[in-house]
């Protein structure tokens, strides 16, 4: 039987639930190029809340080992053992909504620095198809010196992780897999398969299963828009969108998407990939790039329709003080990526409005680095002429909101959590 030896590139949502998985199996070293990360999980402490710390700390080791468990560093020198390497760093967009494949770049050359004869290279980024081949597969033959398909091979596995998810962890969700070669593909689908209880499927190639991953997100992105646009069009007709979707949702096929703000790793950005892929073969994708136009601008849409309905109230806007809950991308979940709750804040700021934002979730440094916002974890002590519930935490459920606001007043509910004869409007 062959001698696993496991690198996992990457610890952060989708990297650590990985390696912990495979660390109850197989001797893994997770490696990270963020320090401060490595040292808090060496301490045994998740701050994404991903893995438990009492599960994390069940798999830890101080040094790299023979046996099963998981060795945290940010070391180069300790990917030079192994002879499985998954790469599951992040595949953003810039400002322009163009790929950035850097921390792809990056990663395979700190792979290729150690890959030797036989190693198998594993991708879970999410990418358009071909990445992995072409844009990968030439960095780790240039560093290693080692030739594709002759020396060392690759795989493609992409990742599933819903953060914040408690039920659908990594190991209960199917796998797609695939690799370079039917031999490659068969070993990664049984790395996989000895660890994933809920089965794997095997991809005939490794661009299929790339573009297998860069639709899921899309189809689920365009549902939402579609949704989106409902919700604007039955606001002006004054008709409540939720309970519109609830009566439609009786159907036996009607899919239950709600409305609301597309950020996170994957759904706001994937689409894109895909888009200048397909803009590279010469062809426009209208209704993938539709769909993420609409979703884009729900930020600004939120901001201006908590403007007109505090106008309708004679509140004056300029120096208004309201207070947005929320900043993460997702409720009852750490996770600040590419949230579109601060296009809320920032939409909001531009009409001049004192924006307070409260979320006990997220980490204020993460949000003032990442965004310039000031957030708060604690409840601040003031009174406001708006309240805008961006994100559908637990915690906002007990809120006295009632105390928090002025006797003129403003309630929007971007997510529909709150009681309908509450609220002055929601999406």
């Amino acid at each position: 039987m062959e001698n696993h030896r496991i690198a996992v590139i990457g610890l952060g949502y989708v990297g650590l639930p990985l390696a912990r998985l495979f660390a109850t199996k197989y001797p893994v070293v997770g490696f990270d190029i963020n320090q401060s990360r490595v040292k808090e999980l060496q301490s045994g402490v998740d701050t994404t809340l991903e893995v438990e710390n009492e599960v994390l700390q069940a798999v830890l080791v101080n040094e790299p080992s023979q046996e099963n468990g998981l060795y945290c560093t940010s070391d180069i020198t300790t990917l030079n053992d192994c002879n499985y390497y998954v790469v599951t760093v992040p595949t953003p967009v810039d400002q322009t909504n163009r790929p950035i494949l850097t921390p792809l770049y990056k990663a395979s050359e700190a792979v290729g620095k150690a890959l030797k004869k036989g190693d198998i290279v594993i991708y879970e980024s999410t990418v358009y198809p071909g990445v992995t081949e072409e844009e990968c597969v030439p960095v780790l033959e240039k560093v290693s010196g080692l030739k594709f398909n002759e020396d060392f091979y690759v795989g493609y596995s992409p990742e599933r992780i819903n953060p914040g998810d408690k039920e659908h962890t990594v190991e209960k969700i199917l796998k797609v897999t695939s690799g370079s070669t039917p031999e490659i593909g068969e070993k990664v689908d049984a790395l996989y398969a000895s660890v994933i209880t809920a089965g794997t499927h095997l991809a005939p190639t490794i661009k299929v299963a790339e573009a297998a991953k860069v639709i899921e997100n899309s189809q689920r992105d365009i549902n939402i828009a579609f949704v989106n646009e409902l919700a604007k069009i039955f606001n002006l007709m004054d008709i409540d969108t939720h309970h519109v979707l609830e009566a439609a949702g009786t159907k036996w096929n009607f899919l239950p998407f709600k409305p609301g703000l597309v950020g996170g790793h994957c759904i706001g950005v994937d689409p894109y990939y895909l888009a200048q892929k397909a803009q590279e073969y010469g062809y426009h994708p209208e209704i993938i790039l539709a769909g993420r136009r609409m979703n884009d601008g729900m930020g600004k849409y939120v901001a201006s329709e908590v403007v007109k309905l505090m106008l309708h109230k004679d509140i004056k806007i300029k120096g208004a003080k309201v207070l947005v809950l929320g900043v993460t991308f997702k409720e009852n979940c750490p996770d600040v990526r590419n949230t579109k709750a601060v296009d809320v804040v920032a939409n909001l700021k531009s009409y001049g409005i004192d924006v307070t934002v409260f979320d006990p979730w997220a980490s204020p440094q993460e949000v003032l680095h990442e965004y310039g916002i000031t957030s708060n974890n604690t409840l601040p002590s003031n009174t406001y002429d708006a309240i805008v519930l961006a994100v559908a935490h637990k915690d906002f459920l007990t809120l006295d909101m009632g105390g928090l606001l002025n006797n003129n007043h403003v309630v929007y509910d971007v997510k529909g959590m709150l009681d309908r004869n509450f609220v002055s409007g929601r999406l």
